[in-house]
């Protein structure tokens, strides 16, 4: 058995990942794959439809609000969110917490003024920047809810005098949000959703069609939502394993059941690395992620040892991102709380063999 800690794409539940891998063959006893039917049939505009119903019951969207299933991942909404929400000639404020923040940041200078507010980039992103001013005349505060690659989170949501835009691509349905408090949330599916190839917005209705700028078609949010998110071919198996992974955590309890099931089990393993001496946490106590766990060892030489056992116990996808080096295991939802038990013995094991 595998032990799934990748950060991206990210860990599945098995039962919807047998549910599509039927679909690919036999698609609701069509008698065609999921892949090949036509996206305007009646059969997908029924999982269209259920997704979109999903998100707003486990999220609790309001009135007001869309939610929309696009192409081209989060790094597309890096541009489009500046540019359907940022007036020509307009300021933006951003927080730069990390790689995808500062990502973020350098699309939206295409677009207008970009003022950042705060950033940890002194600390190598080790922490998350609190009590800073919130311009009052820009139009948007742009943060990243979580940080994968720095294993840190932002714990609370700021209320803010202008409109919020987060990034919450490797936390969603993690924990439950106020979506009232924003004017746009965007994420990835593929850490908490679904596979790669579709991408979640949920945007404030009132906020668009006010940049005085001319948007084409495929990048304005007013066209998406006019289309149902099937301006064009929408990425039709990227939709429907999402639809079954919202339907599996509505099973589960909701986002509010699987939320308590993530604290414990990020809280069990930082027991683990704080007690354990071979290793240490390298986020800030108080922005520890509960989605990316991050750590390295006191003594560096023991990594590849360590990497060497883990992967003998079944364990993938634990090695850091390249630019920072070290551990990160990756707990998203469909993680078995079993895994993080797996991957303490073995830390236990390396360190009774490593006194």
């Amino acid at each position: 058995m595998k032990h799934n800690f990748g950060a991206g794409p990210g860990i599945l539940p098995h039962e919807v990942l047998k549910q599509a891998s039927e679909a690919v063959i036999d698609f609701n006893g069509t008698g065609l794959s999921l892949l090949e039917i036509s996206h305007r049939s009646k059969e997908f505009e029924a999982v269209l439809d259920e997704a979109v119903s999903l998100v707003k019951e486990l999220f609790n969207v309001p009135e007001g609000y869309s939610v929309l299933f696009l192409q081209g991942g989060a790094s597309t909404q890096f541009a489009l969110a500046p540019y359907n929400l940022l007036p020509e000639g307009g300021k933006a404020a951003y927080v730069e917490t990390g790689v995808w923040a500062n990502k973020a940041l350098k699309e939206a200078k295409y677009f207008g003024e970009v003022q950042v507010v705060a950033t940890s980039k002194e600390a190598n992103f080790t922490y998350i920047p609190k009590d800073f001013e919130i311009p009052a005349d820009a139009a948007y505060i742009h943060i990243t809810s979580n940080n994968t690659i720095y294993g840190t989170q932002l714990q609370e949501f700021f209320k803010s005098p202008i409109p919020v835009v987060c990034d919450m691509s490797s936390d969603i349905f993690s924990r439950v949000v106020n979506v009232a408090d924003f004017g746009l949330i965007y994420a990835g599916a593929q850490k908490n959703m679904g596979p790669a190839g579709v991408t979640l917005v949920i945007v404030k209705e009132d906020l668009l069609g006010k940049t005085g700028r001319k948007i084409p078609a495929m990048f304005n949010y007013q066209t998406q939502i006019e289309g149902g998110s099937m301006y064009n071919t929408p990425p039709v198996f990227a939709i429907y394993v999402s639809m079954l992974t919202l339907k599996w955590l509505k099973a589960k309890g909701g986002v509010p059941a699987i939320e308590q099931e993530n604290i414990t089990k990020a809280r069990v393993l930082y027991e683990e690395i704080d007690r354990n001496p071979l290793f240490k946490a390298v986020a800030a106590v108080e922005d520890r992620s509960k989605m990316n766990v991050c750590f390295v060892m006191e003594n560096p030489e023991l990594e590849k040892p360590f990497l060497k056992l883990a992967e003998e116990r079944g364990i993938v996808g634990i090695k850091g991102h390249r630019s920072v080096g070290g551990f990160r295991a990756s707990i998203y939802n469909a993680l078995p709380i079993s895994s993080i038990y797996v991957l303490i013995d073995v830390m236990q094991e390396f360190a009774e063999k490593n006194k």
